[in-house]
């Protein structure tokens, strides 16, 4: 245990050792795991990475998995699916309103049940997309090189500014908010909105992903969906 100044209070250093070896060590706020006991990440570096901007080779892996998904679910009854249930009772938690600002993987489900197209980034995004469609699980991806040190998760700080992807102007913070920092910044807020200083680029050789779990939501399932966009960006974007 030691005691980091960013917000002030105890923090403790997780350790969650991922089926492929890797090990990560985030530090996460006391308050954290009081408040949301049983939440739980996978997270690991993977590269060296060569991202593209066309994904004509993902597509077949695309056609499968939104097969699956209009198989599997409805527009209707996705809410109420315990998967997505557990991240939308977090989001409220939080104070975030989860059918404003929904969780990434649902919000990609939805574009696929109403038969939107997916949005196409780059290899990387594209690939990592598809595996939190097919988890269910919101996945964190930032360039590894331009974080500093271990990320943190903790509660902002009223007050404090944060610019995330497609952001033009910053959010102000409240104290009820989880986010994730490095050394210098936040770089999220978990699990809903990734920094632009961070974000995935052609340019990035090496990805820090983060599988983002939320209490009810089995460490296993977290795991899981790690492990499936490990896959598919060695696959995509390797």
């Amino acid at each position: 245990m030691q005691d980091n100044g960013a917000s002030g209070g105890l923090y403790l250093r997780k350790h969650f050792i991922i089926p492929t070896g890797e090990v990560s060590a985030m530090e996460m706020q006391a308050d954290i795991l009081t408040t949301f006991p049983g939440l739980f990440v996978a997270e690991g570096d993977i590269g060296p990475l060569t991202i593209g901007v066309d994904s004509s080779r993902i597509k077949a892996c695309a056609d499968e998995i939104i097969g699956w998904v209009q198989e599997r679910y409805t527009l209707d009854g996705i809410r109420n699916e315990p998967l997505f249930r557990a991240y939308r009772d977090f989001f409220w938690s939080v104070g975030v309103d989860p059918t404003k600002t929904r969780p990434a993987s649902e919000a990609l489900l939805r574009r696929v049940l109403a038969g939107k197209p997916l949005p196409t980034i780059n290899t990387a995004v594209d690939a990592y997309n598809l595996a939190s469609i097919r988890s269910g699980i919101p996945l964190a991806a930032f360039d590894a090189d331009r974080l500093e040190g271990d990320l943190t998760m903790r509660f902002a700080v009223d007050g404090e500014e944060f610019l995330g992807i497609g952001m033009k102007n910053p959010v102000i913070l409240k104290s009820n908010q989880v986010i994730l920092a490095d050394a210098d910044d936040i770089v999220a807020i978990y699990p809903c909105r990734d920094s632009d200083a961070t974000k995935i680029t052609p340019q990035t050789e090496t990805i820090h992903l983060i599988a983002c779990g939320v209490p009810k939501v089995e460490p296993g399932q977290v795991r899981e969906a790690y492990d499936l966009a490990k896959q598919f960006l060695e696959e995509y974007a390797g």
